[in-house]
């Protein structure tokens, strides 16, 4: 299992974006674990995670966004280019529970273009299947 890690803190202050991004593959699934805000200033740092998941040539890749406190509609739209670029040769799902993350996601219409699940063994189980 690979592993490599990211994370975005501007210049020590509170108030600004912190994201981590994990990235690790787990037999022959590529997972992006996201944890913090996804916004406007750490969606490109998602995107590039997302990206390098997908070039090692895995059989799917899951972005875990159950760590994050806060996702922008600039991390939804890395969601959804994310699945556009990848489809149909990659499956693209998402791990997301909670008004944090999946409320957004089903409120906007992603949840019906991108599998949404409640944990990442649901996830992992439903992409290995």
């Amino acid at each position: 299992m690979t592993s490599q890690q990211q994370s975005t803190q501007e210049g020590g202050n509170p108030a600004a974006s912190s994201c981590t991004i994990d990235q690790k593959r787990i037999g022959e699934i590529g997972v992006v674990s996201v944890s913090g805000t996804v916004d406007m200033l750490t969606a490109p740092q998602l995107e590039a995670a997302i990206a390098a998941a997908a070039a090692d040539s895995p059989a799917a890749v899951v972005v875990d966004l159950s760590a994050v406190d806060f996702l922008a509609s600039a991390g939804m739209g890395v969601l959804v280019a994310a699945h556009g670029d990848l489809m149909p040769t990659l499956r693209l799902v998402v791990v997301a529970d909670g008004p944090t993350t999946s409320r957004p996601l089903k409120l906007v219409g992603i949840a019906d273009l991108i599998e949404l699940f409640t944990t990442l063994d649901e996830a992992l189980a439903a992409v290995a299947a």
